[in-house]
């Protein structure tokens, strides 16, 4: 699911204004087979979200500082998610600024703690349906060039090329990937 996400746009409402971005960058996380995922050791309080149902939120606090936004992607119970690493801005820009504190476009959703600042996500998004109002997924760039790399920022299972990147994009977390 995650290469499918790459070219698609995320929208959040927010105080009756559109946010939006095309997504560039996303991370497959494959639950109890994959050591670097939070379901790795089973259900918890902070990670149940991910365990389903699939087209939700699973928001989560990283570090005790940002918070990150996945997408749950398998059946539930299975507890697989993609997380949504980095966004090119399109829509309300100018609030995403104010929200970030910074005017350089290309920071504002370079990563997936500045992409949920930029919009306003936080732990109160845990589990939200994204066939809702307030954060949904839309059709976006019609088959986009997607390139597949390993993970980064990981201490475990960094060799697996689950990171998916729009290629050319100045706006992934880490680098132009072309």
């Amino acid at each position: 699911m995650a290469p499918e996400l790459i070219g698609k746009r995320l929208v959040r409402r927010l105080d009756g204004r559109r946010l939006s971005g095309l997504i560039v960058e996303a991370e497959a996380y494959m639950g109890s087979e994959d050591p670097a995922s939070h379901a790795f050791r089973g259900q918890t309080p902070r990670n149940r979200s991910m365990f389903g149902p699939p087209g939700h939120l699973y928001v989560y606090r990283s570090y005790g500082v940002h918070f990150c936004a996945n997408v749950v992607t398998s059946e539930e119970g299975e507890a697989t998610a993609v997380l949504l690493r980095a966004l090119e801005p399109i829509d309300g820009t100018e609030t995403m600024r104010r929200l970030r504190g910074l005017d350089e476009v290309r920071l504002l959703c370079s990563g997936p703690g500045r992409l949920c600042q930029a919009l306003g996500i936080g732990l109160e998004h845990d589990g939200t349906d994204l066939l809702g109002e307030e954060i949904v997924v839309e059709e976006g760039e019609a088959s986009p060039r997607v390139i597949a790399t390993t993970r980064i920022g990981l201490t475990v299972a960094r060799d697996r090329p689950w990171r998916f990147v729009l290629a050319g994009s100045r706006f992934t977390s880490r680098g132009v990937v072309n």
